[in-house]
């Protein structure tokens, strides 16, 4: 792969474990997301350094900031009862 910038892309797999950094409960959710609120949102720092948002499925009572999480597949919406189904990563605890 080339980049405009002179440099080359390499492609790169993360493993997908890192921490909760902070979080948030959405109670009204987006149009498309209202059957999932409330839910959980939170900035995931990965353990290779980058952090990105997510929603963090799994009992919202026991959500806390440096909690270790793993990414899972899981389906993030649909367009109408017939139409396409969506599928993503989002995060779940890790047991300790």
């Amino acid at each position: 792969m080339n980049c405009r910038r002179g440099g080359e892309i390499e492609p790169y797999t993360f493993k997908g474990t890192g921490e909760i950094v902070t979080y948030t409960f959405i109670h009204t959710a987006a149009e498309g997301f209202e059957i999932q609120a409330p839910y959980t949102l939170a900035i995931i720092q990965l353990d290779e350094g980058p952090r990105l948002t997510s929603q963090v499925v799994g009992d919202p009572e026991k959500i806390h900031i440096g909690m270790r999480v793993r990414s899972v597949f899981r389906k993030l919406g649909e367009d109408g009862k017939r139409g396409m189904i969506y599928y993503g990563t989002k995060f779940t605890p890790i047991d300790e």
